[in-house]
């Protein structure tokens, strides 16, 4: 089901890069020299990271995790700072409402994405711990001897004066 979800966020994502930025090249080109090529260059990376996460599924490598967190991380602040930039800007470099309203709801997809990937690393983590801790546990200077630790018939400590 995840798999399935995230090549649909994948798809999506390229196709909204790769229909979305045709709009804004056909804008004036003095709008361009004064700081609308910002756009350009968040959508150029916007591309490269959908690009990686295509080509990872492609490839039928499953991202660890740690990647998935991370790279979905990347995609997040990029389409918050698009999603700024656009706004801040509309009108002065002709960005199409649609295009906005395009980035946000990928974007909260992303978001989804990386909530999901990053929750999965802390249960990783979670249980490593747990892990760890169960294996000193074994380890009878760690106190989980039947002698020690009390449970299961050990020795015990005399009720009431001494």
């Amino acid at each position: 089901m995840r798999r399935r979800m995230a090549s649909g966020v994948i798809a999506t994502l390229g196709l909204a890069v790769a229909t979305l930025a045709s709009p804004l090249g056909s804008a004036p080109a003095s709008a361009q020299v004064n700081g609308c090529q910002d756009i350009q260059k968040l959508l150029s990376e916007r591309q490269s990271i959908v690009q990686r996460l295509s080509a990872a599924q492609k490839a039928k490598k499953k991202m660890t995790p740690q990647e998935a967190c991370s790279t979905f991380g990347r995609l997040a602040s990029n389409g918050e700072a698009t999603i700024k930039f656009a706004t801040a800007n509309q009108d002065w470099c002709q960005i199409p409402p649609g295009f906005i309203d395009g980035i946000k709801t990928d974007n909260e997809k992303v978001i989804t994405f990386r909530a999901q990937a990053c929750n999965a690393v802390k249960q990783q983590a979670a249980m490593e711990k747990r892990a760890r801790q169960q294996a000193q546990g074994a380890n009878p200077f760690g106190g989980a001897d039947s002698i020690t630790s009390g449970a299961g018939g050990g020795m015990r400590v005399p009720q009431g004066a001494l």
